[in-house]
């Protein structure tokens, strides 16, 4: 049997709790400093209430240092590690190599047990199983892998290490590999690899030939879909992904729910269905709460990306942002009113967010302030027009559905009663047993009274003993009592009930354990034969580790913006494919050089046709 996990974002802990209320097996995190999203810090106090509440579950808390470090920080990053383990986290999300050399040997005379699991992020552009295998044998114990690869590829990396595999399966996607992009850095000077990045891929470009004829005028040339895999969950699994990852670390509460509760569902039948080949990661059932809908929460129209080796239409050129779910066609537009020719099945409600895109292509957008029928009262966008395609990117129901139907979850626990006569009074002795393997029990009097009602107190015992105590939903599983049953008052019931929680209460969770890869003494041959600016080597230690992994040269991070014609991102992703104009692959005649063209700056698109790969540099 194979335990599968379901991996949720959390901007802050209040995120967090919600998202393992609606049933992730494992939530990540940043602290207060080192995370890829700067706008999503944490306190250590947060972090350490988030695990002990994820740990009632045996779900798991990861913790995001997954931004390059420069020397100056190293120390700080190494308290920061300590301070993280000692609130209780389960694992660190790393991208710089110095942290492995920190969890091994310490710094400076900082040697402190550094005992917790550290995971490869998806920042290092994991692709290739000798990537993989080179990892591993440094000492990482899973590998999130890049979003870029197909089922094919999966399989090889899982054929190659023993480690866990990470995969994300929902939410917003790079158009670059993973922590090789470097677009943003070259603009603005903010860079993606220190949680700074400015979106460019999110930009509008205008497409030109080397004649500066624009073929595409105002476009999101590099904008992707956003990642869809709830019914590739199978496939993945089968694959030998272990954890299933859902992006978001700066979505709010009711998209984190959302999401989470569709997948958790979607998981839960893919076990049911594996006749015991798969498992979930934690414990605890979720009940109540909403109908869970991804169509209706934030995204920019979904993908499946290159899972089955394959292009499709990939990009969001017209909407880098949510356009939502199509509701219909606007039909007439009045004075503070407009009409529309509504799709099958869709109500709108006051409040909603509609938006469109112009006939100058841009996305705008507008709120319904009364809407009843096909009627849509509000403040009238001057860009909207009759025949104009309507979107809800904002469903007021929904969001108070989401907010007002919480999930609940609970740990199943099932208790055993038995009565016994001695020297003419009932002896109780009760005992409890969790889905997770813990146990608990008691004794007591019950009493010298039998119970009039045999078939009542049968009743009253299961139903008392069947509620449920804190995050604890008790069952009652069997009644032994030979002599009959005595009359024992609700209360007393009740009494039982929450002592066996409190004895439970006690004592860990039995969590599944994390696999933690013992840290090796020297790494195995690094596979690209040097180290260039795409490993993002910033400081002595990261350097150091390159060079004992037999690494001919090290190239330093910030060589790149010394570096003429440096790739400023590699993609799967082809403009010339996405706009049907692929000499080989959909037959059109070669374009020449291309050029995106943004606010005065230029960037060459060079196409690696060998292995159907893009790249753009600084023109």
């Amino acid at each position: 049997m194979r335990h599968l996990e379901l991996l949720a974002p959390a901007r802050d802990m209040h995120i967090g709790i919600a998202a393992i209320d609606c049933g992730a097996d494992a939530v990540y995190i940043a602290g207060p400093q080192f995370g890829a999203r700067q706008a999503a810090g944490n306190d250590i106090d947060d972090i350490r209430r988030l695990c002990e509440y994820a740990h009632r579950f045996g779900a798991k808390i990861f913790i995001t240092l997954n931004t390059i470090l420069y020397d100056s920080e190293l120390e700080d990053a190494y308290r920061f590690m300590l301070e993280v383990q000692e609130a209780g986290a389960d694992a660190i999300i790393v991208q710089d190599m110095a942290v492995v050399e920190m969890a091994q040997r310490g710094i400076g005379n900082l040697r402190e047990d550094i005992r917790i699991p550290l995971h490869a992020s998806t920042q290092c552009a994991i692709r290739t199983p000798q990537q993989a295998m080179w990892l591993e044998s440094i000492g990482f114990s899973r590998l999130i892998l890049e979003r870029q690869l197909s089922l094919e590829d999966i399989r090889a990396i899982r054929e190659a290490v023993s480690c866990e595999l990470e995969f994300f399966v929902h939410g917003a996607l790079c158009v670059c590999y993973s922590g090789q992009c470097y677009l943003s850095e070259k603009i603005s000077g903010r860079s993606a690899n220190r949680g700074a990045c400015i979106q460019a891929c999110r930009s509008r470009y205008d497409l030109v030939d080397s004649n500066g004829k624009v073929l595409v005028r105002d476009k999101a040339l590099l904008s992707l879909k956003d990642y869809n895999l709830r019914s590739r969950l199978k496939d993945l699994a089968d694959a030998g992904i272990t954890s299933f990852k859902i992006e978001g670390r700066l979505k709010n509460e009711s998209y984190v729910r959302n999401v989470v509760r569709d997948y958790s569902i979607a998981l839960d039948n893919l076990v049911e269905s594996g006749h015991g080949k798969y498992a979930r990661e934690s414990f605890g059932s979720v009940t109540g709460g909403f109908t869970p809908d991804t169509a209706k929460t934030f995204n920019r129209g979904y993908t499946e990306l290159f899972l089955d080796g394959k292009r499709g239409k990939w990009a969001a050129m017209d909407a880098a942002k949510s356009m939502g779910e199509p509701v219909g066609t606007v039909t007439s537009i009045g004075k503070g009113e407009i009409r529309i020719q509504a799709a099958k099945g869709v109500s709108l409600n006051n409040g909603d967010g509609f938006s469109f895109v112009s006939r100058q292509g841009k996305v705008e957008g507008f709120r319904g302030d009364v809407c009843a029928g096909n009627s849509i009262r509000c403040k009238i966008v001057p860009a909207l027009f009759v025949g104009a395609a309507l979107y809800r990117n904002i469903n007021t129901a929904f969001e108070r559905e989401i907010e007002r139907q919480a999930c609940t979850r609970e740990i199943l626990v099932d208790t055993r009663l038995s009565f016994s006569m001695r020297d003419g009074a009932w002896r109780l002795d009760a005992s409890a047993v969790s889905e997770d393997g813990r146990s608990a029990g008691l004794s007591l009097d019950a009493g010298n009274q039998k119970a009039d009602n045999q078939e009542r107190m049968a009743g009253m015992l299961a139903s008392q003993i069947g509620k449920s105590v804190g995050h604890y939903r008790f069952r009652l599983a069997d009644t032994e009592a030979q002599e009959g049953l005595p009359f024992m008052s609700s209360s007393a019931l009740n009494a039982v009930r929450r002592a066996l929680a409190e004895q439970l209460d006690a004592i860990p969770c039995k969590a599944f354990p994390l696999l933690n890869r013992s840290l090796g003494t020297q790494a195995a041959a690094f596979p690209e034969g040097k180290a260039s600016y795409r490993q993002n080597i910033s400081n002595r230690l990261s350097e150091g580790v390159y060079q004992s992994s037999g690494a001919a040269s090290i190239e330093k991070a910030y060589e790149l913006t010394h570096k003429d014609g440096a790739e400023l991102m590699r993609t799967k992703y082809c403009i010339r494919h996405e706009l049907g104009l692929c000499p080989i692959h959909q037959g059109a005649k070669d374009s020449g050089p291309l050029f995106l063209l943004n606010n005065g700056q230029r960037f060459a698109l060079h196409f690696d046709c060998r292995n159907c790969e893009m790249t753009v540099t600084l023109a």
